[in-house]
């Protein structure tokens, strides 16, 4: 609890200086304060929390379970192949340069209001840091302990699972911590550019009513769900990679 203290302070005089700010402006509907959001959150919490969450999590969830395993199959195959490698790597790399907001409605052209539709456009952008930051942990193996391990008759899936693996695993964790947030941010921007469900389409919704707090509610819950799953994927860190603690 100690060392996120200063987090929390510096938490509570941001919102301080935005409640502020939005007291001066005295215009909800363009900046409504960190109260009205509260109290909106509560007042919509039944859809929100029923209806319009459950969508958004479903999409996060297929999303980013697909993204992991392929990131891993990528990330896996140009280890073992340097062809494939330079084949990928390149390729993965310009997958990142389609801008989400322009390719998003041609999946939902292709695939109507389907969960799928949002899925895709979640998969396009968490699969990348997952493959790259896995693909980078395989590389970081020391050429040297390799070198131990072949002498002693280990075979390539020995080194892979004996070595790779275990060094890769902090990246995996890091990896994860970074697409979680990406693939909510993903399904909310999916479904805000086309969707029938969803925290994305009813902040979206809030907006046609002028309503800045509703706006902002999905948001905030959002966010606050993005720092639980971070927070349980830490805690799970913490507990499967005990050795680093020892370092």
């Amino acid at each position: 609890m100690r060392k996120n203290i200063p987090a929390l302070i510096l938490a509570i005089c941001l919102l301080a200086l935005w409640q502020g700010i939005a007291m001066i402006i005295n215009a909800p509907y363009i900046l409504p304060t960190p109260v009205q959001i509260i109290i909106r959150l509560w007042e919509l919490r039944e859809t929100l929390f029923l209806v319009q969450l459950p969508a958004t999590m479903s999409v996060t969830a297929l999303g980013l379970v697909i993204s992991i395993v392929l990131g891993i199959f990528l990330a896996v195959i140009m280890d073992m192949n340097k062809m494939i490698e330079n084949a990928l790597y390149p390729v993965i790399v310009a997958s990142q340069t389609i801008p989400t907001t322009a390719i998003a409605p041609l999946f939902v052209l292709w695939f109507g209001y389907s969960i799928w539709s949002k899925v895709l456009v979640t998969i396009l952008i968490t699969f990348f840091p997952i493959a790259i930051t896995v693909y980078d942990g395989f590389k970081g193996t020391s050429r040297e302990m390799e070198e131990l391990l072949i002498t002693y008759g280990a075979t390539k899936k020995d080194i892979f699972l004996k070595l790779k693996m275990p060094q890769a695993l902090p990246n995996f964790f890091s990896a994860i911590k970074m697409a979680v947030p990406l693939s909510i941010i993903g399904a909310a921007i999916a479904e805000w550019l086309g969707a029938q469900s969803g925290l994305g389409y009813f902040s979206k919704r809030m907006m046609t009513q002028l309503d800045g707090a509703g706006v902002f509610a999905p948001v905030v819950l959002l966010s606050v769900v993005a720092m639980i799953i971070v927070g349980i994927i830490n805690i799970l860190e913490n507990k499967i990679i005990k050795w680093r603690k020892e370092l």
